[in-house]
């Protein structure tokens, strides 16, 4: 589950950083929602150094606890009106926390799928732990159009909006759930097997290894993935400022859309990852990286037209090539490192990609269309995302051939 894919963002504009402009408001709501990405690589390392040496499992339960408890408190916490400046510091810590938890999080579930994976497998298996995105998009999508349905204006500004955070409750949950049920996967076993077999003067550190030994590797693999990431949060975040705040159109409506296009995701996903299993993983991230530069300039072309229809087709389409690039990353990344080094490697190739693209895009997207005037500038961000995509995965493409 990612953390904040969701509308509020938007809402705590008003509630969290009362002064200024709206459009001042709206950039210190994503500035805010930035900060947890930024925050996520240090999960990662931190994760994945002590997932590479104790277990994928426990991390993980780490992860979802903290996600939980982050999530929670975002949902309970004071607004600006009651508790003055403690509030937006209160919310950019509990966003702290969250990318924490996230960066932590990606790596244990994944590498909880793909390793217990049987032969030829592994992408579908993979693909599992990508549906969390858009199960999350959905689940937070419906609980927010409904809150906003059966409530007034100002009780949903009151309390309507913290409805959807309280699912953290139930990632709590699901964290207990793993802990008393779930057992560590076989390849990690094994992995420490090995390694106990070894002098202790020998055993490196995974962090130490994967930055001395395989940091091309790492860079190339977020180089890879951030047009996916950037181009994901555009979609559920930034176009919704825009076309709400814009191009005039009905917030419900195109949360609505926004809803049934991750519908689809749910079936695209697992199928580019078993499509990924049969013809090969690069070949399929390499289809979907290039129909993004491809898609990027008629998609905006179509949003701007205000159409809800054209909206949706717009991005349907987008979030098609998405889902092809989405459904065998998991798996790909896990294939890029060996067992004892792979929570470490795969969990920072996906946090760099999540800074670069994720964590800035709606902020960027922002900033594009204040200093433009045109959506085709945003276009172009995704455009200049997707070439690095596509070079990166043509090195890492040539890199696994030859290993």
């Amino acid at each position: 589950m990612h953390a904040w894919t969701w509308p509020p963002p938007l809402t705590l504009g008003d509630l969290y950083f009362p002064a200024g402009s709206p459009t001042a408001g709206v950039l210190a709501a994503f500035a805010t929602f930035a900060v947890g990405f930024l925050a996520r690589p240090l999960g990662g390392i931190v994760a994945g150094q002590l997932g590479d040496k104790h277990g994928r499992k426990p991390m993980l339960v780490l992860a979802l606890t903290l996600m939980g408890v982050a999530t929670t408190g975002i949902g309970l916490l004071p607004t600006y009106d009651t508790i003055g400046v403690a509030a937006p510091i209160l919310l950019v810590l509990l966003r702290v926390v969250q990318g924490v938890a996230v960066g932590a999080q990606w790596g244990g579930a994944m590498l909880l799928a793909t390793e217990y994976a049987p032969e030829g497998k592994r992408g579908v298996y993979g693909s599992v732990v990508q549906l969390g995105v858009p199960i999350g998009v959905v689940t937070a999508n419906t609980v927010f159009l409904l809150a906003g349905a059966f409530t007034t204006d100002s009780s949903f500004a009151a309390w309507g909006w913290r409805l959807p955070f309280l699912v953290g409750l139930f990632v709590l949950a699901l964290a207990w759930y793993i802990h008393r049920h779930v057992e560590e996967t076989p390849e990690f076993r094994k992995a420490e097997r090995e390694l106990e077999e070894k002098e202790k003067a020998e055993q490196n550190s995974p962090l130490r290894t994967v930055l001395r030994n395989h940091l091309g590797t790492v860079l190339l693999a977020g180089g890879s993935f951030a047009v996916n990431t950037a181009t994901f949060y555009i979609l559920i975040t930034g176009v919704l400022d825009y076309t709400t705040r814009d191009l005039g159109m009905k917030r419900d409506a195109v949360l609505t859309v926004s809803l049934c296009v991750s519908l689809t995701q749910l079936v695209l996903i697992p199928a580019a990852a078993a499509l990924s299993d049969r013809i090969g993983r690069i070949r399929i991230y390499a289809f979907g990286a290039a129909g993004i530069a491809l898609w990027a300039v008629p998609m905006f072309l179509l949003i701007d037209t205000g159409s809800l229809l054209w909206l949706a087709v717009g991005t349907f389409v987008a979030g098609c090539f998405l889902s092809i690039m989405y459904g065998p990353q998991a798996a790909l990344f896990a294939e890029l490192f060996t067992p004892e080094m792979r929570y470490t490697g795969a969990s920072l190739g996906d946090q760099i990609a999540a800074v670069l693209g994720g964590g800035l895009a709606p902020f960027v997207m922002v900033l594009l269309l204040e200093a433009t005037g045109t959506s085709m500038a945003v276009s172009g961000y995704i455009i200049a995302l997707s070439v690095i995509a596509l070079l990166s995965i043509k090195v890492l493409a040539g890199r696994m051939r030859s290993s």
